[in-house]
């Protein structure tokens, strides 16, 4: 009877010791990203469907008229060569042929500089009004001017318990919410329906909003529709937090504990 009752004792204490270190494998605080920052509904986002442009956005501009001649300075010369070696003219693109289009970078002041005009200011204007503006100024020079311009860079980034994060490039210059969790593949099983996490660069500062998902409500945040460069991370839920506890490390101490249990249960029994 003796024996039994030590052997359950200490059964009992390799069971506390295998948990005790099962538990401190990891927590919330190693897993959970941006955990320390002040969330907000995002009510103080300013969210316009039509995007405005920013520092670091890459534009393409064309400039056409009827007379090709007039608006050749405007258009600086785009660089053609072939896949398969070798320099090609307009008359010889083919399958095989790329162009590089003449971009135009937005300076920390929001300005870029075009031919013949200079220095613009396009920070903080959108599209339409971009146009407007060059259509203006290019009447000097041509009749008609026809402008067409494309932001190359609209990328928006996806982290967490997404089944494809990454960074995906937004071609039509707009986005939601629900299409930027598709572009990733929708959450996970694991991701936290009620948590979802936006952060977004504002006149140079970080500013934070939070999602849910649950509610039919979501599609009326201020924040629905992305802005370019934005983050969204969905945060694991409790029980994919555990399992990341779960590691090899884990599973190399539960058999050194199970084998050592086993042993000790071997001797006692023979005595």
């Amino acid at each position: 009877m003796t024996t039994k009752i030590n052997l359950n004792h200490y059964l009992k204490f390799i069971s506390i010791i295998a948990i005790a270190l099962l538990t401190s494998c990891a927590s919330k605080k190693d897993i959970v990203y941006f955990q320390d920052e002040p969330l907000t509904d995002g009510s103080e986002l300013d969210n316009r469907f039509e995007l405005s442009y920013k520092p670091n956005d890459i534009l393409t501009i064309d400039v056409s008229a009827l007379d090709p001649d007039a608006v050749r300075p405007f258009n600086l010369s785009n660089v053609m060569y072939s896949n398969t070696g070798g320099d090609i003219n307009t008359s010889g693109l083919n399958a095989n042929s790329n162009v590089i289009r003449q971009t135009y970078l937005v300076d920390p002041n929001g300005n870029i500089e075009f031919p013949v005009l200079g220095t613009l200011k396009v920070g903080g204007l959108t599209r339409a009004e971009v146009t407007e503006m060059l259509k203006v100024k290019l009447t000097d020079y041509v009749k008609d001017p026809i402008v067409n311009i494309r932001l190359i860079n609209f990328t928006i980034t996806v982290l967490g318990e997404v089944n494809r994060p990454g960074t995906y490039t937004v071609q039509d210059e707009r986005i939601s919410l629900s299409e930027a969790l598709g572009l990733a593949g929708d959450l996970t099983i694991y991701g936290k329906r009620d948590n979802v996490f936006l952060i977004r660069e504002v006149n140079g500062k970080k500013k934070y909003a939070k999602f849910d998902l649950t509610s039919v409500n979501v599609v009326n945040s201020p924040v629905y529709y992305l802005s370019q460069n934005d983050v969204v991370y969905v945060e694991p839920n409790g029980s994919r937090v555990r399992q990341a506890s779960y590691n090899q490390t884990t599973g190399v101490i539960i058999s050194a504990v199970a084998t050592l249990a086993t042993i000790t249960a071997i001797l006692l029994n023979n005595k």
